[in-house]
């Protein structure tokens, strides 16, 4: 098969901490260099999945860009712009490389929705969060594959492992549809039949597609009784405006009914107005440039809101948090720790609890670092007595879709904590269920072909 769609080679070198001006100091993350300039933000180890494209060239013009390369050196723009075939398609024109809006008209100008100026231009959606997206390898190979592996008496699970684990978001949507048109079934169908417990868990997640999983995800989060709050985490925080909107819009058109209305019921009522926030698809998008007068607006707000009085203003803390940018968050919450001598993460612990604790926390991390994010909640699946199963399906499926993403996350998880993650994963799961979790966390593909 032609293997173009991983777009890497071989690992890089360990995690290293990004350089910084600052001389060294003790415990992590490490210092960080100044944001001074309009539309500078501080430096990130790397971006953030569904983050929005690469800002092209610096407003205004700053030097060199900050050190992208400290889990292990990945390609330039590995986050956010899929390397030339791994998907298949062409960004539309000026998306990416067009450089962020004027100072007068980005973030810390007046603007419509949250009283700041004309919001930079959109990021696209990310690779599987357009429907009907495919393709444009023949995947009749997989299909066939795929059929040949569930005909008959038995099931060759090898097959299934070897094929679907793979797969990018757009050759998962060309297989079900060779699957449909050449074959005349239904692949998750045949999935759901031939397959039982984490192991068909994990398939019908992958053969969803990041779409349709994440709807799913939502749907069963809400349903029944209780909410199961970090599945909302998992989907709803952090993410670009145009996967928000496309996560909205295939949740009606699946289950004939609004996301906004249906989370409206499971929540606590702050906790709700943070979500609604959420949903609403407000944020400043990462092109925004960084504009230090109002990067300090905003931490003395937090601070009148949180230490400065009796009681926090959540609302305030919800807005500011929900509404920002990942690089205007990192500039917050440097800002805060250099002003006030606290992290962002401690103010939060301090005046929040519960679900709205852990949202917030979420959001922030998410931004400071998020290799270490996504480590983390691998870790956070895995840890204590019994492993929670859905959650670290549901993790891995989701940061298995970008490759790069996938790469950083390994290397923040062995710098953190001291192990391979497959290592950590043979230890927490059996049979085909943990050989599909390590296909999906495969440096290379596999080999064999289809």
């Amino acid at each position: 098969m032609n293997n173009s769609y991983y777009g890497q080679g071989p690992p890089g070198p360990p995690y290293q901490q990004p350089h910084s001006p600052y001389p060294p100091q003790q415990g992590y993350p490490p210092p960080q260099q100044s944001y001074g300039q309009p539309g500078q933000a501080p430096p990130m180890n790397q971006g953030f999945y569904g983050g929005g494209p690469p800002q092209g060239p610096p407003f205004p013009p700053q030097g060199p860009p900050p050190n992208h390369g400290s889990y292990g050196q990945p390609p330039p723009n590995q986050w956010n712009q899929p390397p030339p075939g791994q998907w298949n398609q062409q960004p539309p024109p000026n998306q990416y490389n067009a450089p962020p809006p004027p100072q007068s008209q980005g973030y810390g100008a007046p603007q419509q929705q949250f009283g700041y100026g004309a919001p930079a231009a959109p990021a696209p959606p990310s690779p599987g969060y357009v429907p009907g997206q495919q393709s444009q390898m023949d995947m009749s190979q997989a299909a066939h594959g795929l059929r040949a592996a569930m005909k008959g008496f038995g099931t060759d699970e090898k097959a299934l492992i070897r094929i679907l684990g793979q797969l990018g978001p757009l050759e998962i949507n060309s297989v079900k549809s060779a699957f449909a048109i050449q074959l005349h079934r239904d692949l998750m169908k045949d999935i759901h039949s031939e397959t039982s417990g984490n192991f068909r868990e994990g398939l019908e997640a992958i053969v969803r597609g990041p779409l349709d999983q994440d709807c799913h995800v939502l749907y069963e989060a809400i349903k029944g009784l209780g909410t199961k709050e970090t599945a909302l985490n998992d989907v709803l925080l952090s993410r670009s405006n145009a996967d928000i909107n496309a996560i909205k819009t295939h949740y009606q058109h699946t289950y004939r009914r609004t996301l906004e209305s249906d989370v409206k019921g499971d929540l606590s009522a702050k906790t709700e107005r943070l979500f609604d926030m959420v949903m609403s698809a407000r944020r400043q998008e990462e092109s925004a440039p960084i504009v230090p007068q109002q990067i300090e607006a905003d931490v003395a707000e937090l601070y009148k809101a949180t230490e400065a009085r009796m009681g926090a203003d959540q609302l305030t803390v919800c807005s500011i948090i929900s509404s920002r940018s990942n690089g205007q968050l990192r500039a917050i919450a440097q800002q805060y720790r250099q002003k006030y001598h606290r992290s962002l993460e401690e103010v939060i612990r301090k005046d929040f609890s519960g679900h709205m604790e852990d949202a917030l926390l979420f959001m922030v991390r998410a931004a400071e670092d998020p290799a270490k994010h996504d480590a983390d909640l691998l870790e956070d699946a895995m840890r204590g007595m019994g492993t929670n199963d859905s959650a670290l399906i549901r993790r891995i499926v989701m940061i298995h879709w970008n490759r790069d993403r996938l790469q950083q996350c390994k290397a923040a998880y062995k710098h953190f904590y001291k192990r391979d993650l497959a290592e950590r994963i043979r230890s927490e799961t059996r049979g085909d269920y943990e050989k599909l979790m390590l296909a999906c966390i495969s440096a290379t593909p596999p080999t064999g072909g289809y």
